[in-house]
């Protein structure tokens, strides 16, 4: 069994000055990358304006499945034109960990 965590910190437009409109942002980017069937949530940064940071998490039977489930989310976050992908910190834990 393996685990895999990615943290993506992201910076959003400037008209998100308000919570509500970074939630706006926010929620549609959770609900695209839920479509991995992955756990995903806002956890970082939460009561910064302009600013996200967004962590999923996967298991799988394989270190690869991990990777390229991790690697299809990372390409969602960075493709979505209305953001701009700051950072992403990425960790697998196998067995022996």
């Amino acid at each position: 069994m393996f685990t895999g965590t990615a943290l993506f910190d992201v910076l959003l437009p400037g008209d998100s000055r308000s919570l509500k409109a970074k939630r706006a942002y926010v929620r549609p980017i959770l609900a695209a990358l839920r479509r991995f069937e992955i756990s995903v949530a806002e956890v970082g940064a939460l009561e910064l304006h302009g600013r996200a940071q967004i962590a999923v998490a996967v298991v799988a039977a394989e270190a690869g499945h991990v990777g390229e489930v991790l690697d299809n989310c990372e390409r969602l976050v960075a493709g979505r034109p209305e953001i701009e992908l700051l950072s992403v910190r990425r960790r697998l834990h196998g067995e022996d960990d």
